[in-house]
């Protein structure tokens, strides 16, 4: 009898702790690799430079700088230099003035002919790369997205159905209109 008492202490619950260690494992694996496979853009955005950098600096203080902003207001595109709104005295930021590009007759955004004012500009300062986006608060997300593909790079399409794409203003720097 003293026999079968032993075999009865010995048989006890099941020990689920190193079971339940492995599904946790796996479940926070599994979460863990499901975000990898959501597609995630990301976009160089700089903040605007404080300070010099020495004699780079200087070498490039003698050159005229463009200060190009581009401001997309209610009405349309506002493209602006150092030397004010092209097409008129305003600053880039004064949205009472017609805008430099304007809204099409459907209400939508030009973003070609802002490509290609942009590409003039790029002719007259080629070595220009930075370009300040300013916008509006009422324009949507999305509107900001494809102003800033706009600046940074045109797209050509070839007669055979190449697509080239040659870089603008691809040092993109975020403001507020304020």
């Amino acid at each position: 009898m003293r026999r079968r008492i032993r075999e009865d202490e010995h048989v006890g619950e099941l020990n689920i702790v190193p079971y339940l260690d492995v599904v946790v494992n796996l479940v926070m694996f599994m979460l863990l690799s499901m975000t990898g496979l959501i597609t995630l853009g990301v976009l160089n955005v700089s903040a605007p430079k404080i300070g010099g950098e020495g004699s780079a600096a200087v070498a490039q203080e003698a050159a005229p700088k463009l200060l190009l902003t581009v401001a997309v207001g209610r009405q349309g595109f506002y493209v602006a230099g150092a030397g004010g709104v092209l097409g008129s005295n305003a600053s880039a930021t004064d949205l009472a003035r017609p805008p430099t590009i304007p809204l099409r007759d459907d209400g939508t955004y030009d973003f070609a002919a802002l490509s290609a004012q942009l590409v003039t500009i790029k002719e007259k300062f080629p070595n220009e790369t930075q370009v300040i986006l300013t916008a509006d608060g009422s324009v949507i997300y999305d509107i900001l997205i494809q102003t800033m593909d706009a600046c940074r790079e045109q797209v050509v399409k070839s007669a055979d159905g190449k697509v080239e794409r040659k870089p603008l203003f691809f040092d993109v720097s975020l403001s507020v209109i304020g």
